[in-house]
């Protein structure tokens, strides 16, 4: 199948090798010249806009985003839908909003596109061990690009879905993403744990290793534990600071609009916004308070 791929980040130009490797032809096209460079070395036939991977495609037409959410997958999505024709298939397979994703499907159903939105998920190893897909979208043009999921997928009948309507791959993603969110905090916290009982001088990464095999709690976020340990035993090359992308975010507003309790995503969330404070304020106020109400002693700074 002949595809365009847009955005050769980390992920997109995995996904563009791992195509290539399946037999497809890529069409790649991204901002930086380099990106585009290293596809064509790969076997990838190189785009450098969106004219000319519009020219490069044929109708009908499939590109495949990879950009990041927001603005720059909005402005990509106009771009295309000014330059490709009724019966073309967009697909974002980046980390959009759903309800962005529900919006642009309508759209383009205006000018007879098809919109699939895919939420990806496998990170920097998808390339060897294969990517987990959600797809939503219109059936016809989902089936249209089942060669495309069946090489990205671990197997040809494993890993991808059509899981609903425009939007709802996005979704699925979302709360996927969550519930990722809460399993790694609770790894985290119950390595700290063991960390912190000193006098049992407890191995970690020998711990790690025990419960990659036989333990209800192996997965393959244990595994990268066991990676990240091995490499540096204390972490002392990387600071607490804890970014999130969004996704978590939305998956707690989402069970807030649906009164859906969430206390495990949701702390693990704020867990985050927590590593990245210096010196809180509220913190330094509660001992202000103690102080004043109970003359508490206070830590001076």
């Amino acid at each position: 199948m002949r595809i365009g791929m847009i955005g050769l980040g980390r992920m997109g130009a995995n996904m563009t090798r791992r195509l290539l490797d399946g037999g497809h032809q890529v069409v790649a096209h991204d901002l930086r010249e380099k990106a585009i460079e290293t596809a064509e070395v790969a076997g990838a036939e190189g785009a450098r806009s969106l004219d000319e991977l519009s020219v490069m495609l044929a109708p009908p037409r499939v590109a495949w985003m990879m950009v990041p959410a927001g603005g720059p997958t909005e402005a990509t999505i106009n771009a295309l839908a000014e330059r490709f024709s009724p019966g073309d298939i967009i697909v974002d397979g980046g980390n959009s909003n759903y309800k962005d994703s529900m919006r642009r499907a309508e759209a383009l159903r205006s000018r007879d596109l098809h919109f699939v939105d895919v939420g990806t998920s496998g990170g920097i190893w998808g390339l060897t061990e294969g990517y987990s897909l959600m797809i939503g979208g219109e059936a016809a043009a989902v089936e249209r690009l089942r060669p495309l999921f069946e090489t990205l997928a671990p197997g040809a009948e494993l890993g991808w879905g059509h899981v609903g309507p425009a939007g709802a791959g996005h979704f699925v993603k979302m709360v996927h993403n969550g519930i990722e969110y809460g399993m790694m905090q609770a790894l985290a916290e119950g390595f700290e744990i063991m960390k912190s009982k000193q006098e049992f001088g407890l191995d970690l990464t020998q711990i790690a290793g025990v419960w990659r095999h036989g333990s209800v709690v192996r997965s393959w976020l244990l595994d990268l534990i066991a990676r990240a340990l091995a490499d540096d035993p204390e972490l002392a090359g990387i600071r607490a600071w804890v970014p999130d992308s969004g996704e978590g975010r939305w998956t707690v507003a989402e069970a807030i609009d649906l009164d859906v309790p969430a206390p495990v995503i949701t702390l693990a969330l704020l867990q985050r916004l927590q590593s990245r404070a210096e010196e809180p304020f509220s913190f330094r106020l509660l001992a202000a308070l103690r102080q004043q109400f109970g003359g508490h002693a206070v830590r001076k700074a």
